[in-house]
């Protein structure tokens, strides 16, 4: 082509790459692109799959204990079975894709490393199925999390009553430093306090209300007194930056993202 004129040949592709609106080229090509490339793809797609994945995943373990639901539709079966149920079936759903989108990247991996010299027939079909695919189930995962997103029925009470049973536990470590800013001895209330835990835990499990801070108030070793071991299982204390975290990469982060998105999303809609 053109006698054999480099510049020729490389300023023709940078003519056509700007024509169909591409900003540049691969730097050495034939008859194909790299298959690292359609690697480079599906990781992508992968790392879009992954986050979903987690996300419903822990959607369905909040669901489970009744903290938080996916949105359910006023006729919505959620089992055929047994018709009380309100099963999370699009999360279910994603992680369902997200799975196959995961496993589905290999074949990205495997086409390039295989390549050959130049290219071989073998790649052909196999890609044309797996980018499509791919791409395809991530459509439907971005359209189920919307949907998701969208209804989320959060339950405060039972979060509370949760929070009530478990928080004793979590702050018997908050316990334990009061204690000793009071003088007590740290080694041996630490065992004294594993062991309540553990009697507390096993008396629950057999059906019987034990209550651990009722086993700390008595215990006059902890030199501590109902009054301050309430002020002490405060939920706000135990939560760190989350808050803040939350509030500023929402700001931060995602809502100049979404702005460019021709003013379809704006301050006014996503609220902190």
């Amino acid at each position: 082509m053109f006698d054999g004129d480099g510049e020729k040949v490389l300023k023709l592709e940078d003519m056509i790459a700007e024509h169909f609106g591409f900003d540049g080229v691969f730097d050495v090509s034939g008859q194909t692109y790299t298959r690292k490339e359609d690697m480079r793809i599906q990781n992508v797609l992968c790392g879009i799959a992954q986050s979903a994945y987690k996300f419903c995943q822990d959607m369905r373990l909040l669901q489970s204990f009744g903290e938080l639901e996916e949105p359910f539709g006023k006729n919505q079966i959620g089992s055929s079975a047994m018709a009380y149920k309100r099963n999370p079936i699009r999360s279910e759903r994603v992680c369902s894709l997200a799975r196959f989108v995961l496993a589905n990247s290999v074949n990205a991996d495997l086409t390039a490393s295989v390549q050959w010299l130049e290219r071989s027939l073998d790649d052909s079909a196999n890609r044309r199925i797996s980018l499509a695919e791919g791409f395809l189930a991530i459509d439907s995962i971005l359209n189920l999390l919307i949907d998701i997103s969208n209804g989320i029925n959060v339950y405060p009470k039972v979060i509370e009553k949760r929070l009530a049973e478990h928080l004793p536990f979590s702050a018997t470590e908050n316990i334990l430093m009061e204690a000793v800013k009071k003088g007590a001895d740290r080694q041996h209330l630490h065992e004294v306090i594993r062991t309540y835990s553990m009697e507390t835990e096993l008396a629950r499990k057999q059906g019987e209300d034990i209550s651990l801070i009722d086993k700390i108030k008595n215990d006059a070793d902890f030199r501590l007194n109902e009054e301050e071991l309430i002020a002490i299982l405060k939920p706000q204390d135990f939560i760190g930056l989350a808050p803040y975290q939350t509030e500023h990469f929402i700001t931060e982060k995602v809502l100049p993202l979404l702005k460019n998105f021709d003013g379809k999303f704006s301050d006014s809609i996503i609220k902190v």
